[in-house]
């Protein structure tokens, strides 16, 4: 309830009102029935303007730091994510990020939208990155179609670190649903999975026009922040401080086989 009071009468009017966000492909979105929307990632925006473009309720994963905080804000967050319905993700890998899966599952067998972002967390520098099997995972358990979604300009709209989104258009450009049945039965195959995640990654990679690396996001921001730290060590002085670079532990998982390769990740 509290999901349609947002969209249809609070939030939904008032964003669209003042930043016109255009759609392109609603045509490809089934009436009814059960889909999975995989989206790149390009900003914390991303999350509310696909739920305002498309006329259906779609669930996200969201981080379940969102769910625990404490104090006023904390009390008032996890009000808002809960009200909205969204699914907490606990983004230390392995079983946690399987039960979020399952969680996902859940919601398509009641033949509801659920979105997904493959890459695992958002773009650090507007490329397209690695997707995460785990998108593939839930596409062969479920039997749902996937929509490949691409999200226009909202990097540009909320660069990190940014706390309100600049007056722009975004975009939403939704492709033709991708029929993965004949890969039933194989969600366990690593091979396959590999193999459909690529060929989402590739349907995203035509719809934004992005530039496709193959690394996983995560590792391209361990990697940054490790030339950061680096930066300032030099500039300083100082030794190199110790951290996790190019890790993906912390991030629904590392291995393209195992059941922490979620690639559910929260709407970051």
């Amino acid at each position: 309830m509290f999901y349609w009071f947002l969209k249809v009468f609070a939030l939904g009017p008032l964003l669209k009102t003042i930043y016109r966000p255009w759609v392109d492909g609603l045509e490809n979105v089934p009436r009814e029935g059960p889909a999975i929307f995989a989206s790149n990632h390009l900003s914390f925006v991303d999350s509310v303007f696909l739920p305002l473009a498309v006329p259906r309720r779609i669930t996200f994963p969201a981080k379940i730091e969102y769910f625990t905080g404490v104090g006023v804000k904390g009390r008032l967050t996890a009000l808002f994510f809960r009200g909205i319905g969204q699914v907490p993700m606990d983004r230390t890998g392995g079983r946690a990020s399987q039960l979020a899966l399952d969680a996902g599952n859940r919601i398509l067998q009641r033949g509801e939208i659920f979105g997904i972002y493959p890459e695992g967390t958002r773009s650090p520098d507007g490329r397209l990155y690695k997707g995460k099997t785990g998108v593939a995972r839930l596409a062969l358990a479920s039997g749902a179609p996937v929509l490949p979604v691409a999200m226009i300009g909202t990097d540009k709209m909320q660069p990190p670190g940014k706390a309100l989104p600049k007056l722009m258009r975004p975009g939403v450009r939704i492709g033709k649903p991708l029929d993965f049945s004949r890969y039933e039965g194989m969600e366990d195959d690593r091979f396959v999975l590999r193999s459909v995640t690529d060929e989402i990654m590739y349907e995203l990679m035509e719809l934004s026009g992005q530039e496709y690396v193959d690394v996983y996001a995560q590792r391209a921001k361990d990697d940054i922040a490790t030339q950061v730290r680096k930066r300032l060590a030099d500039a300083t002085g100082r030794p190199l401080s110790s951290g996790s670079a190019g890790t993906e532990a912390g991030d629904a998982g590392s291995s393209d086989d195992g059941a922490g390769d979620g690639g559910v990740r929260r709407a970051s």
